[in-house]
């Protein structure tokens, strides 16, 4: 009897413990003046875990600097496996934070979001719809360095982290190419939640206006016809009438079009497979980039953020089975889809009009400088409809061939491919096989580095048609998958973040080999005594004083038609077989 009473009054205390908890953040502890640290952050989210059976903290994958990547899920059946979770029939709402560690709103707001939904404040019986996921750092190196000096434009909080990662890039410019372990993370994660709604959070740089809050969104133009109408005349219209409820009024991100300031126009920021919006956008999910704004206090800004996922949240946790729906129905759209568009360019014969809210922006002269410098007046707020570009039109578009053919050879790409959901087939046996080939005629290559690249733009092609041998465990991709958008952008050497483009394929643009000319002469005049027409073509060139001074070049143009010359220069390695 006595070791009973013991044991309840033990049990008791113990309830009595666990209701004392305190799972106030350390962004309301001090009035929003500052936010988490990396180990804080995860030690709050542990302590929701060990008090909530709703609350999961896991590990899945690592990072460049060395720590896991953490993925905080919240769901109400209690089920943490992301491969039953995406087929459970709920909505998935996937938050990223921190990609650029010194823009701390989304940490902050989602951690008391994870908090709110465990506790039932928020979304209550709806709750049970969904489920939401967070990275609660997707930059632990940039987070890790931390300093007060880090973000020097933005209104708090005292100590942040850095925009690079732990090998300073930029992972919101790595979703297409996946350069850091990061993304690998990031990929797994997202492939096999296979999420309805994503969000990344961001504090914005550039003008001053009224807004806390302003919004990207996928690009309209590059959505399937059944997800645009949802975004544009559902979605949207819901997320501005909320965010206005909650007194903080959506615009849309402030990229100004006109020369300085936003009154001259903005436009629609563009939906690159690099950035986080627009990768998300070829696998259809609806993607949203939050960009709170610099110069609002901290406080406000994480506020803004925190509604605003919470708003989608309830969003999705009224229209789940419609968003389910309309994103299985354009996967299979894609997959029968034959013709893509791989590179956009804004029309600006298009616009529309926003009633936007700013400040009046004037030059006055630098007292650092002596120079002229723009300042926007707070005393002089403006209210004005403006025009918004916010329409883009293709600029390339390819038929897609029934299969590419790669190399295993080229096994960085294959792997990139396959992490992206694409089904590959290999070749049984060593064969040869009739393919349409590109050739690279021309390409401009940036002189500084970008990202740890140099990119290639300005690709201008020619198509043959060759027989190239492949062997035993080449790999056949089929265009016919809900990943078709990813395998066209990224196999098809002039899309905007095409593999080429990002110097994956850079092998081919050298030559492995060359000749003596003083062996090749022999060999030269024997190639253009057996070829008249050549020989023709070759005398005429020498009637330009340029090239008939110079011994290598005429020996060069010979060889470079003769067989000799190696085939696989410039020859792209991703082949096509056509319908």
């Amino acid at each position: 009897m006595r070791l009973s009473i013991i044991f309840i009054t033990f049990f008791i205390l113990n309830l009595g413990l666990k209701a004392q908890v305190d799972f106030t953040s350390k962004f309301e502890k001090t009035n929003g003046s500052e936010t988490v640290t990396y180990y804080e952050g995860i030690e709050y989210y542990r302590l929701l875990d060990e008090h909530f059976a709703s609350v999961k903290l896991i590990e899945i994958g690592t990072t460049d600097a060395g720590f896991p990547l953490h993925l905080v899920l919240f769901n109400t059946d209690e089920e943490f496996d992301l491969s039953v979770i995406k087929n459970s029939g709920k909505g998935v709402l996937f938050i990223n934070n921190a990609i650029h560690a010194g823009e701390t709103d989304g940490v902050d707001g989602s951690m008391m979001l994870i908090r709110n939904l465990a506790q039932g404040k928020i979304l209550k019986d709806s709750s049970k719809n969904i489920v939401v996921a967070v990275i609660p750092f997707f930059n632990v190196g940039g987070v890790l360095n931390r300093s007060k000096y880090n973000r020097v434009n933005q209104n708090g909080p005292s100590e942040v982290g850095f925009r690079g990662n732990a090998r300073s890039l930029n992972l919101n410019r790595d979703f297409s190419k996946a350069n850091t372990k990061n993304m690998w993370g990031f990929w797994d994660i997202f492939h096999k939640l296979d999420p309805d709604f994503f969000i990344d959070t961001h504090v914005s740089n550039g003008a001053d206006y009224q807004y806390t809050i302003t919004l990207i969104s996928n690009q309209k133009d590059k959505l399937s016809p059944l997800i645009k109408p949802l975004l544009e005349g559902a979605i949207k219209p819901y997320m501005y009438d909320y965010m206005e409820q909650k007194q903080y009024p959506l615009t849309p991100y402030i990229n100004v079009y006109g020369v300085t300031q936003p009154d001259e126009g903005l436009t629609e920021f563009p939906d690159w497979p690099r950035y986080s919006s627009g990768y998300v956008n070829l696998f259809q999910t609806i993607g949203f980039i939050t960009e709170s704004h610099m110069l609002k206090p901290n406080k406000e800004r994480v506020m803004a953020t925190y509604h605003f996922i919470n708003g989608l949240a309830d969003y999705l946790s009224k229209s789940t089975q419609t968003i389910i729906e309309a994103r299985a129905k354009s996967k299979l759209l894609v997959a029968e889809q034959k013709e893509f568009a791989i590179k956009w360019e804004l029309d600006d014969t298009k616009s529309t009009k926003i009633n936007f809210k700013g400040y009046e922006g004037s030059f006055t002269k630098s007292s650092v400088t002596k120079q002229p410098r723009l300042f926007y007046n707070r005393n002089k707020p403006y209210e004005k409809w403006v025009d918004y570009y916010n329409f883009f039109k293709p600029s390339v578009v390819v038929s897609a061939p029934k299969f590419y053919l790669v190399s295993k050879a080229w096994d960085d790409v294959v792997l990139r491919l396959k992490a992206n959901g694409v089904v590959t087939k290999t070749i049984n046996h060593d064969t040869t096989i009739s393919v349409s080939a590109y050739r690279i005629e021309d390409y401009e290559t940036m002189k500084n580095p970008y990202e740890g690249h140099y990119p290639h733009t300005s690709v201008v092609l020619s198509k043959t048609v060759e027989s190239v041998k492949f062997f035993k465990g080449d790999y056949m991709i089929e265009v016919n998958q809900p990943t078709n958008r990813f395998i066209v952008e990224m196999l098809e050497p002039k899309g905007e973040d095409s593999f080429f483009k990002w110097n994956f394929f850079d092998p081919i643009l050298d030559r492995k080999e060359h000749f003596s000319g003083y062996v090749f002469e022999e060999i030269a005049e024997s190639i253009l005594n057996e070829n008249p027409k050549l020989n023709k073509q070759f005398r005429a060139l020498q009637k330009d004083s340029v090239f008939a001074s110079n011994r290598y070049t005429q020996l060069d143009w010979i060889y470079k038609k003769s067989p000799y010359f190696e085939k696989t220069y410039l020859l792209y390695p991703v082949f096509r077989i056509e319908h």
